[in-house]
C-alpha cells in the first residue's frame, strides 16, 4: 500500500470525518486509559481526526473549509525525515500541494522541537475536488520484507474503508484484547445515537451518562432523554 493507493481509496471527505469521529467514541467507550484513536472539534477552524499507537506511528486528519490534509508517520520507514542528514521530506512528499495546504505543513503541531516536518506520507482533497491526491512522481523505497505492509504508512490508514466495522472489532481484540460486539460497532459507524444498550456491548461496565461530555464534545448523537 502506497499514498497513490490509499489516495484512491479513501472515501469523500464528509464520510472520512464520520468515520473518524465513529473510530474515536468506539475507543471512548472502551475506556482505555490511552487511547488509539482521537478526534477533535476544536482544531483551528474545523476539525481532526488522529491516530497514535504509542510507539512513534501516528497520523493526523485536518477538516477545515479548504478541504482536508492528511499527514502520516512511519517511524520505521525508510521515507522518514530522519534519514537523511538535512530532515528533509521524502522527495515529491509535497510536490503539487496546494497553497491553502500549506499553513498545515508549518503546523506546530506536524513538526518537531527542531523544526522538522515529521512525516512520511501527505495526501489532500480540496472542497469540490472529485478525488484524493498524493505528492506528484513519488519513488518509493523498495520493501522492507515480506512482511512490509508499504513504505510510507499509509497503511495505517486502511481501517477508514468501508470495512471499518469489522477491522475495528478485530483492532479492539487484538490491541485491548476486548470482545466488541459488532452490532454495537456498526450502530456508532452509522452515527446512530448510542444509548446504554449498545455501549455496554461494547464495554460493560460503562453507561451513556460516564460518556455524554465527550460525545457532546465530538459533536456525536446521543439520545435526548440521556442524563
Amino acid at each position: 500500500m502506497t499514498a497513490y493507493e490509499t489516495a484512491a481509496s479513501l472515501p469523500a471527505v464528509d464520510e472520512l470525518r464520520r468515520r473518524c469521529r465513529a473510530l474515536a467514541v468506539l475507543d471512548r467507550i472502551v475506556g482505555s486509559d490511552w487511547p488509539y484513536y482521537g478526534y477533535t472539534e476544536r482544531w483551528g477552524d474545523g476539525a481532526a481526526g488522529s491516530m497514535s499507537n504509542g510507539s512513534g506511528d501516528e497520523w493526523t486528519i485536518v477538516f477545515g473549509p479548504a478541504g482536508a490534509f492528511i499527514r502520516v508517520f512511519d517511524h520505521e520507514s525508510n521515507m522518514s525525515p530522519y534519514g537523511n542528514e538535512d530532515h528533509e521530506p521524502w522527495p515529491g512528499l509535497l510536490d503539487g500541494l496546494p497553497e491553502v495546504f500549506r499553513p498545515q505543513v508549518e503546523q506546530p503541531a506536524f513538526r518537531d522541537e527542531e523544526g522538522t516536518f515529521v512525516a512520511t506520507a501527505v495526501l489532500w482533497r480540496q472542497t469540490g475536488d472529485s478525488r484524493w491526491h498524493a505528492g506528484d512522481g513519488i519513488v518509493f523505497p523498495r520493501s522492507r520484507g515480506p512482511h512490509d505492509a508499504g513504505p510510507d504508512g499509509t497503511a495505517m490508514l486502511d481501517i477508514l474503508g468501508d470495512d471499518i466495522v469489522d477491522r475495528y472489532v478485530a483492532f479492539a481484540g487484538e490491541h485491548y484484547e476486548v470482545e466488541v460486539g459488532r452490532a454495537a460497532a456498526a450502530h456508532v459507524v452509522a452515527h446512530r445515537p448510542v444509548t446504554d444498550a449498545v455501549v455496554r456491548a461494547i464495554n460493560p461496565a460503562a453507561a451513556v451518562a460516564d460518556l455524554r461530555d465527550d460525545l457532546v464534545a465530538m459533536n456525536f448523537p446521543v439520545p435526548a432523554s440521556a442524563p
